[in-house]
């Protein structure tokens, strides 16, 4: 009872006025503040000048002068409430929750001691303490044990000082080798955001850093050691191509996890099934992971930005299934959550690019969209300008626009382009695949787009490209749609082609007599 008595003393005390928080339960209140929140609440979109003319009546100055106010008000408010967010749902990292609970542990327990509690405030410190070691939060439990030994320093509690300074040497030990473990892996990532030539150089550095990884995680035996070390190993075969390690390596880990082995307070076994999903993708097994990236897509929450990333995994093995009718519905749910603005604009672009391949196979009635459709497939998106990955993409799709339409300027203007950009940039054997898909578009435009033709002479390349391994991260290669079924679809266009060719003769020939 004495610690409460203490904590009513120190809060009714020391409470704020009014409290810098917003009351959501008065939906229907007139304050500003929580009215700019409903308005920006029902329309992301919404412009200032609107807002002020909602708000205040008008755009005028002194109007705009108020609404800055409001804004920064409203803006600090909203900062204060994320000390409340609920991290209880199972769909976002786990780990979060702890993290979260730890700190919120630290923080009472510093303005405790800052009020002289030292009794409470230590037991808010130990509590924290175990939280932290129990989560392998290894930074947060070197906080606590550090502002413990301060606590016994000041209460002269000797015996606790020493027992708590051999636990914070032992906690800063390991703290140090987590630490090298961090530093080597944010390098390796850093350079995977580089463009496909770095990737290359990186693939050859992987042995080395991963050898240092193992001697760290040996030494430590920490959930974050074997984090950074299971992350780097999953970035080596994924920039190699080695999917089906991948997937040996995801399935051995949540068997791992299931057994008890591996900290279920931080493994975020989202990551897990994602990696398994998209090696399931680039091993060509699109109807398994199909059906695997069914089962999981529930366990990420839509605010996430792994949200996105998943489902851009999952559209594509629809693709590659041949499910375009489950890859268009895919879409429109991307299209429709409201976090989708938040994503960089490079993948609001990928997004695009998926919707342009959908809109090639399945054109829509609709006149606006195949305006935009035509004027996206023509200009080529500013996001990459790395000379592989989804340009080989916007390239292939270009010359098949073209030649639907049969534009023989447009193609010819292109021809030219395609070949060099082979010869430039697909010269690495790990690109065959690419290289070879070129080589079978541009026999349609030598062949004069012949339907026979095309489709026995291309026999060879078509055989070499089913036997071609998919290349690995390292070299940027990123196929929408397999290019045995865009050679199918190439095929249809030549035989649609041929037929409007022969029935536009016809018809000449009709008017002739």
């Amino acid at each position: 009872m004495d610690e409460l008595v203490t904590l009513v003393k120190i809060v009714t005390d020391r409470r704020l006025a009014v409290l810098p928080f917003l009351d959501f339960s008065a939906r229907n209140g007139s304050n500003k503040d929580l009215q700019l929140v409903r308005l920006l609440e029902a329309d992301p979109n919404v412009t200032q000048n609107k807002l002020v003319k909602s708000l205040y009546g008008g755009a005028e100055e002194k109007n705009q002068t108020a609404f800055r106010k409001l804004k920064s008000r409203v803006q600090q408010k909203l900062l204060n409430h994320l000390y409340f967010l609920d991290h209880t749902d199972v769909r976002h990292i786990v780990s979060r929750r702890h993290e979260q609970h730890c700190l919120g542990l630290l923080h009472q327990a510093k303005i405790l001691s800052g009020e002289s509690e030292y009794k409470l405030a230590e037991r808010l410190y130990r509590k924290a303490l175990t939280v932290a070691c129990e989560a392998e939060l290894t930074q947060y439990a070197v906080v606590c044990a550090r502002m413990l030994r301060i606590l016994y320093a000041e209460t002269r509690n000797q015996p606790r000082f020493k027992a708590m300074s051999k636990k914070l040497a032992e906690l800063q030990k390991l703290l140090a080798l987590e630490d090298e473990a961090e530093e080597l892996y944010y390098e390796m990532k850093v350079f995977l955001q580089h463009k496909v030539r770095w990737r290359q150089g990186l693939l050859k550095q992987l042995p080395a850093q991963l050898e240092r990884l193992e001697a760290l995680h040996k030494k430590a035996k920490s959930y974050n050691t074997f984090h950074y070390l299971y992350v780097t190993k999953m970035s080596q075969e994924e920039l190699s191509g080695n999917y089906e390690e991948i997937i040996r390596l995801t399935a051995a880990t949540e068997k791992a996890r299931k057994q008890g082995k591996i900290n279920e307070m931080r493994f975020d076994k989202r990551f897990n099934n994602y990696m398994s999903v998209y090696a399931h993708l680039q091993t060509r097994q699109a109807k398994k992971g199909l059906v695997l990236a069914e089962e999981y897509f529930k366990d990420f929450h839509y605010s996430s930005g792994n949200w996105f990333y998943y489902l851009e995994t999952y559209l594509l093995l629809a693709m590659h299934a041949g499910q375009y009718g489950q890859a268009y519905e895919l879409l429109q749910q991307a299209r429709k959550n409201p976090y989708h603005r938040k994503q960089r604009s490079a993948a609001q672009q990928r997004w695009e690019l998926y919707e342009a391949y959908l809109q090639f196979i399945r054109p829509e009635p609709s006149p606006l969209k195949m305006r935009h459709f035509t004027q996206f497939v023509q200009t080529v998106p500013d996001y990459s300008r790395d000379k592989q990955g989804y340009n080989v993409a916007i390239l292939i799709l270009q010359f098949l626009y073209f030649l639907r339409r049969r534009d023989i300027e447009g193609l010819l203007a292109r021809l030219e382009g395609l070949r060099k950009y082979e010869q430039r940039h697909l010269r690495d054997p790990a690109t065959l695949r690419s290289q070879l898909f070129f080589r079978m578009l541009l026999m349609t435009v030598k062949e004069n787009f012949a339907l026979e033709t095309c489709q026995k002479k291309a026999a060879p390349l078509l055989e070499r490209l089913k036997a071609a391994p998919q290349p690995g991260e390292a070299f940027g290669e990123i196929e929408i749609i397999p290019y045995e079924d865009l050679w199918e679809l190439t095929l249809g266009i030549l035989k649609q082609l041929a037929a409007d060719q022969t029935a536009a003769e016809h018809a000449d020939r009709s008017r002739v007599l």
